[in-house]
């Protein structure tokens, strides 16, 4: 009992802080802007995000480095109700999912085609064998155990992947929000598709974007949820064999070509 009493301690800051924010940001609603390249969906969520970041020990100091640690800890907590929710839908949807046929399966095929945008934009920029770890993936938990297991944890490719899931885990969940708002503003693709296209790996991500489609397409709320809840199950399962057995060696192919092309330095060239 004691060490539960002190648990309480070290979060109630965290707790009551959090729950200030959801109450006023979900007071405050979503809210829509129609810009030129579509319609910007603001969930609450995204609020609470950037207000919360901005709280922590880097502006205005209201959490220190142990209590916002401390608050990265209790995402499972939040997310662990939702997840149950997907998969009790999922279980009396069954047939909607086989529906789909195998593109639930080979979706984690499309990111070959963010591999072709991101690697030579890397290089562009002056990145190195980094480009490698940071562009073959998301890369969420899984890819970076993978990454650090074949080149290492010194290794640039290894540097490449955390850089990205540091940056993912800072702003992926409002950079998802949106990007699903513009996209899904466009109406050219089915909110299936879309949500589908949600599940990346990563729960925080996944609800944003399955939230801020549902908002779009209200009439297709649940299907979205469901597909986005399956998809991230599925990324979770397949992505590290597409990312060991196909993304990542199509990765080094293609840095082995492009670099010597776009490279910002030709000094020093590095054999793959």
């Amino acid at each position: 009992m004691e060490n539960i009493g002190n648990n309480m301690k070290k979060y109630l800051k965290v707790y009551v802080v959090a729950l200030i924010l959801a109450v006023v940001f979900d007071f405050i609603g979503t809210l829509k802007f129609n810009v030129g390249v579509g319609a910007i969906v603001i969930l609450p969520m995204v609020f609470a995000t950037i207000i919360g970041g901005l709280l922590g020990p880097d502006v205005f100091k209201i959490f220190d480095k142990e209590e916002s640690k401390l608050g990265g800890t209790l995402v499972l907590v939040t997310l662990a109700p939702f997840m149950a929710k997907m998969g009790v839908s999922a279980g009396a949807n069954l047939s909607k999912l086989v529906s789909v046929g195998p593109a639930l399966l080979l979706q984690e095929f499309g990111n070959l085609g963010t591999i072709i945008l991101s690697l030579p934009l890397a290089l562009l920029l002056g990145l190195k064998k980094e480009a490698i770890g940071a562009c073959y993936s998301i890369n969420r938990d899984s890819n970076l155990g993978l990454t650090t297991d074949i080149y290492g944890p010194d290794a640039p490719e290894t540097k490449g992947t955390f850089g990205v899931y540091i940056v993912g885990s800072v702003v992926g969940t409002v950079f998802m929000s949106f990007l699903a708002s513009v996209v899904g503003s466009w109406d050219i693709f089915h909110p299936l598709a879309l949500g589908m296209a949600s599940g990346v790996g990563s729960g925080t991500m996944m609800s944003a974007a399955t939230g801020t489609f549902g908002a779009i397409y209200p009439e297709f709320a649940e299907d979205i949820i469901l597909m986005g809840g399956v998809s991230d199950m599925l990324t979770g399962i397949t992505g590290i064999y597409i990312g060991t057995f196909v993304a990542l060696p199509f990765t080094r192919w293609l840095y082995k070509v492009l670099e010597p092309k776009i490279g910002r330095s030709k000094k020093n060239k590095e054999a793959i």
